[in-house]
């Protein structure tokens, strides 16, 4: 019983004798087991294809495996509220998108602090999203799809992979500006909704270049304009959505946040490991290809960028009157 006693004791004052240590030595193992990158939407989409991708590299560069796990719904809400949620070790992350910034503003209620539940590790990149239609649609160009919408309001269907995601605001934006009437489906991820455009159950998506780009290398899809206020380098011809409906422009992100609280050093050795695995040759030409422009920086940057695009997208959707579906 003595020797229990006197294990637990021992025990007790390793653990007491860490958490005195200042932060930098404290951690300075880390990380020491497997790292977990939480997307928000179904498996399949753009998100979780450089999730993925990112993933193998920042292993290489972290030393310990870093796993992908899909937790979708809600407009990102409920993957999002699990990285909230948890511990702020280092050991779970978030990729966040565009939704991350419109959110506060299209929800009533959200389950965590937007501004104050997370800490920002790095920005990875930022591109356009892609409106495609299936290859054999009869719309080829964006001209087409407003006199289609003009002709039978409401009649025309476009996909998005949940409330408040980029292909939802994006097309939120389209109608508004041009001055038509469609109807919004959202799926779970980007997966399910490309699927159904594919199928023709659904007319069109404004989907991210990540997630659309190999279905139009690939003949399945046709894109017919960009949602950056310009021509996209990686798909030059294309036009800008732009050019049709003046004043039209809608950004794609992806960035790395933690939850609140993360040491000061794991947040650096994350940013330091995660810039080198966006910037490595087999992720740069993956993304690159997929429109997606590398954009890493300092945890300051990221936080000061998406302080923005809330500012911004709160006053489209308050002057638009969006509200979720």
């Amino acid at each position: 019983m003595a020797n229990i006693f006197n294990h637990v004791v021992a025990r007790i004052v390793i653990a007491m004798a860490i958490l005195t240590l200042p932060a930098g030595l404290a951690f300075a193992a880390y990380p020491d087991r497997t790292v977990r990158v939480i997307v928000p939407f179904a498996p399949g989409g753009g998100t979780d294809t450089i999730a993925r991708v990112l993933g193998a590299e920042m292993s290489k560069e972290l030393g310990q495996s870093v796993i992908v796990e899909n937790k979708s719904g809600a407009g990102t809400i409920i993957g999002t509220d699990a990285v909230a949620k948890s511990q702020p070790d280092g050991y779970t992350l978030l990729i966040a998108t565009f939704a991350h910034a419109v959110n506060p503003s299209l929800q009533s209620k959200l389950p965590f602090a937007w501004d104050k539940a997370f800490a920002p590790v790095i920005l990875i990149g930022r591109g356009p999203n892609v409106l495609v239609v299936k290859a054999g649609s009869p719309y080829k160009s964006v001209k087409d799809v407003i006199a289609a919408a003009k002709a039978k309001p409401g009649t025309l269907t476009y996909a998005s992979f949940g409330n408040g995601t980029s292909a939802h605001l994006a097309g939120e934006m389209f109608t508004s500006l041009a001055n038509i009437e469609m109807t919004h489906v959202p799926y779970r991820g980007n997966g399910p909704a490309i699927t159904d455009v594919l199928g023709g159950q659904v007319d069109m998506i404004f989907g991210t270049a990540a997630g659309v780009s190999g279905f139009v290398t690939h003949g399945s899809l046709r894109a017919i304009g960009v949602t950056s206020a310009s021509r996209s380098p990686a798909l030059p011809a294309v036009p800008a959505i732009a050019e049709t409906v003046p004043g039209y422009r809608v950004e794609s992100w992806y960035g790395i946040y933690a939850p609140a609280g993360t040491p000061p050093a794991v947040i650096a050795r994350l940013n330091s490991a995660i810039g080198k695995a966006a910037k490595a040759d087999k992720v740069r030409k993956q993304l690159e290809s997929e429109g997606i422009a590398i954009s890493t920086g300092t945890p300051a940057e990221l936080d000061e960028y998406v302080r923005g695009e809330e500012a911004r997208w709160r006053a489209i959707v308050k002057k638009n009157n969006i509200k979720p579906d």
